[in-house]
């Protein structure tokens, strides 16, 4: 069995690759996956988790990912998420590369909604919003600049502006046209795309803020009780999803809005497995506005980790 460290699993990553080994991963499919999400409370008043998600390729591979997150871990300078990946010979059931997973998590997330955003944002959008301004915003901004390499302006919205000052200014320094901004409202009303990446438990976007052509890409919430668009959103919008497996069930955004009645599982248009397989078409108009629920799952680490295994070949 090989280890594979951060540095390692970062060189092998790169975006447009791993973009690309999530879209011919959606294409061919996997034989199974699942979850399972253990929490105790903190001190913080917040939620400490473990997360367990696998997934099988009958006969070629299967992996799981161990992943922590602990909100309390910032206040003490230590990362909220830590995880490890182990990727399994499908034929013979053993152990082939053992992964510090970190890089693996933060990449995979952003190419996700990547892919889903090269079917589902226009193809001129031009100014990217993105919430939130913790460790995976940057990654947001790089993969949905790798699909869309028009988003030339980008804003920051932080519920502290000391930390979309800070992003702000990092992305700067990698020749970006980058502002933080403290309205919201008018932040989402100039957005093409608005990629959220925050643990919000109350809706941050409200539907009524979206202009004309807009995409909205919800990442941050994993659990039921998590919500970062409000009910106007999901009505307005042309609704997708990365898996209905995991969105439809535990992810707020919408498992919320299923519950309340307020759309249907028709309303879900189409997953990422099908837009891939040019099953159900994305964006159909210029005026459109979609939505994106981006709930992750152990089949993306799995694509990852076999891209990772490919190359290390």
């Amino acid at each position: 069995m090989k280890l594979v460290d951060a540095d390692t699993a970062a060189r092998l990553l790169d975006l447009p690759s791993l973009i690309e080994a999530l879209r011919e991963g959606h294409r061919a499919g996997v034989d199974g996956f699942g979850r399972l999400l253990l929490e105790q409370p903190s001190a913080t008043g917040a939620s400490d988790g473990f997360l367990a998600m696998a997934a099988w390729q009958r006969g070629a591979v299967f992996g799981v990912k161990l992943a922590t997150m602990f909100p309390g871990n910032a206040a003490a300078g230590l990362p909220n998420i830590a995880s490890v990946y182990v990727l399994f010979d499908g034929s013979s059931g053993r152990p082939l590369l053992t992964i510090e997973a970190t890089p693996l998590t933060v990449r995979k997330t952003a190419a996700d909604s990547a892919l889903a955003a090269d079917y589902l944002a226009r193809t001129d959008a031009r100014t990217l919003l993105v919430v939130g301004a913790g460790a995976q915003a940057p990654w947001m901004v790089a993969a949905h600049r790798t699909v869309r390499p028009t988003l030339t302006r980008v804003l920051v919205w932080n519920r502290t502006a000391a930390g979309a000052a800070k992003l702000a200014a990092m992305l700067r320094a990698d020749g970006l046209a980058a502002e933080a901004v403290e309205d919201l409202p008018s932040a989402v009303a100039r957005a093409d795309v608005i990629t959220c990446v925050t643990g919000s438990t109350e809706p941050l976007i409200r539907g009524e803020w979206l202009q004309p052509g807009a995409h909205l890409d919800l990442v941050g919430g994993y659990t039921p009780a998590m919500r970062e668009s409000d009910d106007a959103a999901v009505r307005r919008a042309r609704v997708f999803v990365d898996t209905r497996e995991f969105t439809l069930r535990d992810a707020g955004d919408i498992s919320q809005p299923l519950r309340d009645g307020v759309i249907g599982e028709a309303d879900v248009l189409a997953d990422l497995f099908q837009l891939a397989r040019g099953e159900v078409a994305g964006r159909g108009g210029q005026d459109e506005i979609t939505l994106f629920k981006n709930a992750g799952g152990g089949h993306l680490d799995l694509m990852a980790a076999r891209l990772i295994a490919a190359r290390l070949r």
